[in-house]
């Protein structure tokens, strides 16, 4: 059995958490006990609002904590709403989930802050007073003779102990990151709400940025080749009635290039249509993704199981994800082989892609990932990366079938 690394800031928040442990844990059953002492008073409903906003400061205090010492980073839960009136605004401390959920820390933090400073200080403390207990024996009183037995069990134990208490400190610490994620961060509802503004802003500013770069495209593209059309059709018109007759040669030369202008004016539409929703997508995914990889740089393998047919909104998240997921491999991987496999279960839809290339791609590195997290985040999807230096990448994309 390995010794775990615990670092310097666990052995300080086992030690210096106890007294804010023990102011903390006294404060909340103060609050609980008087609480209840005055809830028949007059005084009862003022006393339990200031002391829940007195839970959410030392809440604050114990959150900056966590994150210092331990480095859990738990986010800071939203401010109170402050309406008009006071009545209103008891009413919202009254009803507030994080002072609540904080007094539940505060009280679940005192045993937690007692054992963390038995490990952390109290264990080796024994530990070494076991291990000379020979040596004090002899200083104390030095014609005391004890058993041999009774000295090696004592150093036996001492060492024992000695080396369970890294072991002791890290389940500590870890309970106490557990119990500050838990409790002091957002509630779910609060957290679920919070995504959903970040999701929904995400995809109003990603659907702006699209409508704004179609116009462009139309304004600059396709609306410029077809005035060139219109022109080249306004000079077959001339063409046409000359005083001499018509220009036959030159009659055919507009012609044709009037075909050409009309070809590129097909295609552009139909390639800013494929930015809008890919015509592959009326067929489903089980047809959309094989014929994405057909097009790929890098050999991809496919592997389908797709025993529902998720939503459009979905299907169209998933293809472009693959897409963009392809267009990173073959650009910055140096993957030889790519693996491309798709499933749908228990109302969820799965789309794992693999590389053997270089590793090293994360959420932060570049804007591509980053932003694809953000678009599935607005389909309540999520994206996990495990990309270690060297490789392999492997990219996991999870959303729900049905919004």
């Amino acid at each position: 059995m390995t010794e775990p690394r615990v670092r310097g800031g666990e052995w300080a928040f086992a030690v210096v958490g106890l007294p804010l442990a023990l102011l903390g844990g006294c404060y909340a059953l103060a609050v609980l006990y008087a609480g209840t002492l005055l809830s028949l008073t007059v005084l009862g409903l003022p006393f339990v609002v200031v002391a829940l906003l007195g839970a959410r400061g030392v809440g604050a205090l114990h959150r900056r904590l966590v994150g210092r010492l331990l480095g859990e980073r738990v986010e800071e839960p939203a401010g109170l709403p402050r309406p008009a009136g006071m009545i209103a605004r008891g009413r919202v401390v009254l009803t507030d989930p994080v002072a609540w959920r904080t007094l539940l820390y505060l009280v679940l933090r005192l045993p937690l802050g007692v054992l963390g400073f038995v490990a952390a200080v109290v264990l080796p403390l024994g530990s070494c007073w076991l291990i000379g207990f020979p040596l004090w024996g002899r200083l104390l009183e030095p014609g005391l003779r004890t058993a041999v037995w009774l000295e090696g069990a004592s150093v036996v134990l001492g060492l024992a102990l000695l080396s369970v208490a890294p072991f002791a400190v890290r389940a500590s610490s870890g309970a106490n990151r557990w119990l500050a994620r838990l409790l002091l961060g957002p509630a779910h509802v609060q957290r679920r709400v919070r995504e959903l503004e970040t999701a929904r802003a995400v995809l109003l500013a990603e659907n702006t940025d699209r409508l704004r770069r179609l116009e462009r495209d139309l304004h600059d593209g396709t609306q410029a080749q077809l005035v060139g059309l219109a022109i080249t059709l306004s000079l077959a018109e001339d063409a046409l009635a000359p005083e001499s007759g018509p220009d036959v040669a030159r009659l055919r030369t507009l012609v044709d290039r009037a075909r050409g202008q009309t070809d590129d004016t097909i295609a552009e539409l139909r390639r800013l249509a494929r930015g809008i929703h890919p015509v592959a997508l009326d067929g489903g995914l089980g047809e959309a993704l094989p014929g994405l990889t057909a097009t790929s740089a890098v050999p991809v393998t496919v592997r389908l199981d797709l025993r529902e047919r998720p939503d459009h909104v979905v299907e169209r998240a998933v293809y472009f994800c693959a897409a963009e997921l392809l267009t990173n491999i073959a650009k910055h991987s140096g993957a030889h082989a790519a693996d491309l496999a798709a499933s749908t279960s228990g109302g969820r839809i799965r789309l794992v892609v693999r590389d053997d290339g270089c590793g090293g791609a994360a959420l932060g590195v570049g804007t591509g990932l980053t932003g694809l997290a953000e678009r599935l985040a607005a389909v309540d999807g999520a994206l996990r990366i495990d990309s270690p230096p060297g490789g392999p990448t492997v990219i996991t994309a999870e959303l729900p079938t049905r919004l």
